[in-house]
């Protein structure tokens, strides 16, 4: 009810043209100099559950899931892959300033919510899993949410099973 549509606008502006926008002219040369090859962009586990994050931010990762899949659709006639990155928290400089806490502070919080227990993300994690997106390892992985997150998208957060 309290939605800043301005704000709104902002972040998809930001998060979901700014990707398109990087898409279209990236797939234009790729496709003019006969490129085979993949584009990845990162969207959030925000993409995959409501409630995880403001209105716009969850609201424009989920388009990015659709910019990926409609991108695919298109792009894969030239051999061109597109995929995204999805991530659970992360302690990044961003995350630490959004809640103006230290990054031990952030990866405690966010730890103590995941479902993974034992090992904390980091950004070596999401970048690995771009790695392999991009890498000849998943030379047929196209239209992909690959989900970076120790299973939180997939376990009942408010059941605790005995």
């Amino acid at each position: 009810m309290d939605l800043d549509l301005d704000g709104f606008d902002h972040t998809m502006a930001t998060n979901v043209r700014g990707v398109a926008a990087t898409f279209k002219h990236a797939a234009r040369v790729m496709v003019a100099r006969g490129t085979r090859g993949s584009l990845i962009c990162t969207a959030s586990v925000s993409a995959s559950l409501g409630g995880t994050g403001p209105h716009s931010y969850s609201v424009s990762k989920h388009a990015l899931v659709g910019l990926v899949r409609t991108a695919c659709s298109e792009l894969g006639a030239h051999g061109i892959r597109v995929n995204s990155v999805s991530p659970y928290g992360v302690a990044t400089p961003l995350a630490c300033r959004a809640y103006n806490l230290q990054p031990e502070e952030v990866e405690t919080n966010i730890s103590a919510a995941a479902n993974l227990k034992g090992v904390a993300l980091k950004a070596r994690h999401v970048a690995e899993a771009a790695l392999f997106l991009a890498s000849d390892e998943s030379e047929y992985v196209s239209g992909h949410n690959l989900v970076v997150d120790g299973g939180f998208t997939v376990v009942a957060h408010g059941y605790s099973a005995v």
